[in-house]
């Protein structure tokens, strides 16, 4: 109950007196020690632990509530050295935990950043199970959905990211009822103040009470990303915003404000589609109408994956899922389409998860990314494949099962030939959660400019410096 109570108060900022914050509470005569912009996944802990450690804190988020991303988030975290690997006679380290996650982003992550994350993350649970964090049967593990660490510690929350939100709750209000903090939620940032040596020493912020600006000696940007604005996602990666899934306020705010005051961005290039999602339509942005996650380790393939060529282009049961996602950011527009026949619809567990055969069968008569005929030639002329691509690419992949030899991709899992009619076409559509462009800094978090040079007073933490 104390969870769910705690939930519904922050849901219901407006009618609590607590959380509803407006501009005459803020002290515009003050300067503050830390402006925090952005009360979410990275913003919260940050004003906590500096107002812990004895700043006088002003926390404002766009929002009438705050969380951000953790009312969405599935709330997983790794950590080496954690209580939770202590009761089940784990032994990890630091160390152990950095390479591994190098070895799993093949070193295109900044080693810096990476050795700040792991030197912390067992300490950042450590205190989070101090105050309530309680994570899944089982957990942790060595990895959900992506490729996996060597150790388990990765764990996720049992009420996913509210988990992580409800932890921290009871020493933030502690903090703002001392006045240690300041809370503003309602409020955006419209720019920050820059004096004429270039140095940020406050902000200027608008609410229903009008607008004001705010000293700070020290500003914070951890407003998240901006995979939920579609203009400036593609301006930063090169690349369209091909599904709405991202939480609603990810619109940038952080990523502008930085660059006007004259932050250098990179990242934009390390963008990665995560595969499988069944679009509502080929529009940009798409409504995510299912998913399928197309992991090996999640379930095995029986289908086969192919692009607009009908040409298959991917191990399917590659073990690593991170090679599937490359094969798919290789194709057209990120599109790929299963395809199987009868025999594996009746006999292998449905591709997209907690869907029954019977619906997924039904699918293929009512929705527009679902398709079925009695051959290939026609499967191919309804779902916009090349017919001669895809009978050619059956065709070797049967052969070579019946005749005993390897597959051309190397697949390994091929329990049954695709021959089959009726034969079937699922549409899918590559996708992302999260914005890889973010704000350059530095190892203490300063942001930097084209030049390399740290903007003074300006810091960046979270999804704004970037998810690559």
């Amino acid at each position: 109950m104390a969870f769910l109570k705690r939930r519904n108060i922050i849901a219901a900022a407006l009618s609590a007196p607590f959380w509803h914050t407006g501009m005459s509470r803020a002290d515009t005569s003050l300067t503050y020690d830390v402006i925090v912009i952005g009360g979410g996944t990275a913003g919260i802990p940050c004003a906590l632990f500096a107002a812990m450690g004895g700043a006088r804190v002003l926390l404002i988020e766009k929002s009438p509530a705050l969380g951000g991303t953790l009312f969405w988030s599935t709330g997983q975290i790794a950590g080496a050295g954690t209580v939770f690997q202590q009761k089940l006679g784990i032994v990890d380290t630091p160390d152990q935990h950095f390479n591994d996650c190098m070895r799993i982003n093949e070193h295109t992550a900044d080693p810096a950043l990476t050795r700040l994350t792991v030197e912390n993350a067992g300490d950042t649970i450590n205190w989070l199970a101090e105050h309530g964090f309680e994570v899944m049967q089982g957990h942790p593990v060595t990895g959900i959905g992506h490729d996996h660490f060597q150790t388990r510690r990765y764990q996720q929350g049992v009420h996913s990211g509210l988990s992580i939100l409800n932890a921290f709750l009871p020493s933030l209000e502690a903090q703002i009822s001392s006045g240690n903090i300041t809370l503003l939620t309602g409020t955006a940032v419209e720019c920050l103040i820059q004096n004429t040596r270039g140095d940020v020493v406050g902000v200027t912020a608008s609410n229903s009470a009008g607008i004001r600006d705010f000293r700070g000696r020290n500003t914070v940007l951890a407003s998240g990303g901006c995979a939920a604005n579609p203009r400036l996602f593609e301006e930063l990666h090169g690349v369209p915003l091909y599904a709405k899934t991202a939480y609603p306020t990810s619109q940038g705010d952080g990523l502008l404000l930085g660059m006007s005051a004259g932050g250098a961005i990179v990242g934009g290039e390390k963008y990665a589609s995560l595969p499988g999602l069944v679009p509502d339509a080929f529009k940009l942005p798409a409504q995510m109408y299912a998913w399928a996650p197309l992991n090996p380790a999640i379930r095995q393939p029986w289908e086969i994956l192919v692009n607009s060529r009908g040409e298959r282009f991917v191990r399917e049961d590659h073990p690593s899922v991170h090679q599937i996602e490359r094969g798919i950011h290789k194709q057209p527009g990120h599109r790929h389409w299963a395809i199987f026949d009868s025999t594996m619809l009746e006999k292998s567990d449905p591709i997209i998860p907690d869907w029954t055969r019977d619906r997924l069968s039904n699918e293929h008569h009512q929705h527009p990314m679902f398709f079925s005929a009695s051959s290939l030639t026609e499967l191919a002329f309804r779902a916009g494949l090349n017919a001669s691509g895809l009978t050619r690419s059956v065709a070797d992949y049967n052969q070579r099962l019946h005749g005993g030899d390897e597959d051309s991709l190397g697949r390994i899992h091929r329990p049954a030939p695709l021959s089959t009619p009726p034969f079937y076409a699922i549409a899918m559509q590559g996708w992302t959660l999260v914005s890889f462009a973010g704000l350059k800094v530095n190892a203490e978090l300063k942001v930097i400019d084209v030049e390399h040079r740290a903007i003074p007073n300006l810091y960046a933490i979270g999804e704004v410096i970037g998810a690559g």
